[in-house]
């Protein structure tokens, strides 16, 4: 799903896991677990489309506020990062794990941060 001569679906997920992994090793508090700097390349494929679907969601939001999402707070900007990301635990997981689908205020303060990088990463790419 190309626009233009923005990035695809698929390079937009990658560039969604790149962000979550920077964001992890910025945020969060001594050694992350594994599985949450896991390269793209061994990010099982459920993850991929999740992050694939949060890009295109956050990407037509950024479009269609005509340049003024950038002027959301970073707390506007990673809730709406973490409920897209909820709303795809919900799809792909028919009883997905109580930390997967955590509302914003339960979310640790390095999940928070790093959705607030996410937003902000997607914001800077080109249409």
């Amino acid at each position: 799903m190309t626009r233009g001569v923005g990035m695809s679906q698929t390079e937009g997920a990658r560039l969604f896991r790149e962000a979550w992994i920077a964001g992890v090793r910025r945020h969060f508090p001594g050694e992350p677990k594994a599985g949450y700097v896991t390269p793209w390349e061994g990010t099982p494929e459920w993850e991929r489309r999740a992050a694939g679907s949060v890009y295109a969601q956050v990407r037509h939001f950024v479009e269609v506020s005509g340049g003024h999402a950038k002027r959301l707070s970073r707390e506007q900007k990673g809730r709406f990062v973490a409920t897209c990301w909820t709303a795809q635990m919900f799809q792909h997981f028919e009883d997905p794990k109580p930390g997967y689908v955590a509302d914003w205020p339960e979310l640790p303060g390095w999940q928070q941060e790093t959705d607030a990088d996410i937003f902000e990463a997607i914001e800077k790419t080109p249409r």
